[in-house]
């Protein structure tokens, strides 16, 4: 249950539109329900904003099946990470309520539409980091952001990057991925403004150690601004950008009768009433 469906849930007691049996009934399963193999967190959205997201590798198709239906209950936009084919297959059985982006292995389940808000460029060194690009970009696109992907701009090649340096400082949150020894996440850093995070790949020859290069190039990274992930983590640095993204965008959640006579869009506060002191005079 995300802050959008409690507050309407409430909304709804207080109006006497339903029962308190009734909206203690929806709430019975908000903390968490107990499958034996997962316990599925319901109020992960009430804490952080994002329902709990699903990492599919090492689950059985099964066990994806059960967490996906108890999510559906209160959430959209579920996000189901490094999901293969027959991940995809399962859930297609229970639901076809479901999108598949192949490239970055995710599944979106109950996908709805969202305003997109902010700027994040998420930008590769080369082709072969395009999966793990993509699994950023969907990520934040799922959870609400503009993105802009940029691929395929790495150093071997410098004029690339610097051909866009004007789209890349017009970001809020630069996301840049790389493999072989990870140089693009310094460069990116002296370009722009914004913060830099950086995710090493596991692309390369023998000695990029499966990615380790490019990490331990980025965490020595000398530009100012720069954060890393981990290797491959596409979705770790979506989400990090996505909370940076969206700093003084997203308005508090807020009850509707505190909006009664505001023109639209003017979510600032009511000013409280001056409290007035009476002095009787001796």
């Amino acid at each position: 249950m995300d802050n959008h469906h409690l507050m309407n849930l409430l909304r709804q007691v207080r109006d006497g539109r339903i029962d308190v049996a009734a909206a203690m009934q929806d709430l019975r399963d908000l903390p968490f329900e107990n499958l034996g193999y997962a316990r599925v967190d319901n109020h992960r959205c009430v804490r952080t904003g994002v329902s709990e997201v699903i990492y599919c590798e090492g689950k059985t198709v099964s066990q994806t099946q059960g967490i996906v239906q108890r999510l559906m209950r209160h959430h959209d936009n579920i996000l189901a990470t490094r999901a293969s084919e027959e991940i995809f297959e399962g859930i297609q059985a229970i639901t076809d309520d479901c999108e598949y982006h192949a490239t970055a292995r995710i599944l979106v389940i109950k996908p709805r539409p969202m305003e997109l808000k902010g700027h994040i460029a998420v930008i590769t060194a080369g082709t072969s980091d395009i999966p793990v690009a993509e699994e950023a970009a969907v990520t934040a696109e799922t959870l609400g952001n503009r993105v802009q992907r940029i691929y395929d701009a790495g150093v071997a090649g410098i004029h690339r990057i610097l051909n866009v340096r004007e789209d890349l400082q017009e970001a809020r949150v630069a996301v840049v991925v790389a493999g072989m020894e990870g140089a693009l996440t310094s460069v990116v850093g002296g370009l722009v403004a914004c913060p830099v995070i950086g995710v090493p790949t596991s692309i390369g020859y023998g000695a990029s150690f499966g990615g380790v290069a490019a990490l331990l190039c980025m965490l020595n990274s000398c530009a100012s601004g720069v954060s890393v992930v981990n290797i491959d983590n596409g979705f770790g640095a979506a989400y990090q950008a996505s909370l940076i993204n969206q700093i003084g965008l997203r308005p508090a959640e807020t009850d509707d009768s505190e909006n009664e006579g505001k023109a639209p869009g003017d979510h600032r506060p009511r000013p409280k009433a001056a409290k007035v002191s009476l002095v009787q005079a001796s």
